[in-house]
């Protein structure tokens, strides 16, 4: 996969205290920061040097990806029955909206750094890991432009709570790459795929065309990285001779709580090459 990045001039000026050593260091440190600025200017100029070429995959001298991810003291993180929902017809609605995406796509990048970082030893092509300095690049978009929206209302990520069931995804599925696959880009991410239409139109019946174009980048964008992950996962697959749709049905019952949640987007799905023989027996309907 060719990454397709917004050219701009590489700075030395955003590396910390020591040079980057490798994609994987990097990807680590970026993982690492705790300022929000820091970490999506630390992603994107990570990912412009590996498009340039100008890190190697890694090396012996590298930080590892860490447990958690760096944060900021806020927002508080509280369990996922403890955020509230609000109704898109008032502003206080639309910023809670926004700040619950802010935290999705600020695990997001995150996530996609730590397939990076964590599996950057695994025996995958180059193309792979373009394939996901594409996404994190693209996931700090996506936290820049939703926060640039929650400054227009008068707000900032961390005004309100947060759950932290997202980053747990990562911690189920860090000694399996085929597992994190089936997990973050074919559930947690096609979930994206299915809720953002409606989520649209609910923006423009309410008049808040800015917010909506916001998500409309965002969707486009997702429909790419289910489509990444959905590469990648028939990629490992057809190396081992096995079934697609039977292993990720197998590996979401062992590592993923819960079934899935329809209604479900198909046609989006299917495009991003995630048929629904791959989930449709996982849906809470279907599951005892």
């Amino acid at each position: 996969m060719t990454l397709n990045l917004p050219h701009q001039a590489e700075s030395d000026a955003l590396t910390p205290d020591q040079p980057l050593r490798s994609l994987r260091d990097g990807a680590a440190r970026a993982i690492r920061a705790r300022d929000l600025d820091d970490k999506t200017a630390l992603t994107q100029e990570v990912a412009r040097r590996w498009h340039n070429r100008r890190l190697s995959l890694r090396s012996p001298l590298d930080s590892l990806a860490p447990v958690r991810p760096g944060r900021p003291d806020r927002p508080d993180l509280v369990p996922p029955t403890q955020v509230k929902r609000r109704s898109l017809h008032s502003q206080r609605g639309r910023i809670a909206l926004l700040h619950a995406i802010a935290h999705i796509e600020l695990n997001a990048m995150d996530l996609a750094l730590d397939i990076v970082a964590r599996f950057a030893t695994a025996p995958m092509p180059q193309s792979f890991f373009d394939g996901w300095m594409q996404v994190a690049f693209e996931e700090a978009k996506h936290f820049k432009l939703v926060r640039q929206r929650l400054h227009a209302l008068g707000a900032d990520y961390g005004d309100l709570p947060a759950h932290d069931g997202l980053w747990q995804a990562a911690h189920d599925t860090r000694n399996d790459l085929t597992a994190r696959l089936a997990v973050v880009p074919l559930i947690l991410e096609a979930r994206g795929l299915d809720v953002t239409p409606s989520l649209l139109i609910k923006m423009r019946e309410v008049g808040d065309e800015e917010t909506a174009a916001v998500l409309e980048v965002i969707y486009e964008d997702e429909k790419k990285h289910v489509a990444i992950g959905a590469k990648w996962f028939r990629f490992i697959c057809a190396r081992q001779g096995k079934d697609p749709a039977e292993v990720f049905r197998l590996l979401v019952r062992a590592n993923f709580r819960g079934g899935l949640k329809p209604p479900f987007n198909d046609l989006a799905r299917a495009a991003a090459g995630l048929t629904p023989t791959f989930y449709r027996a996982l849906s809470s309907q279907n599951m005892s």
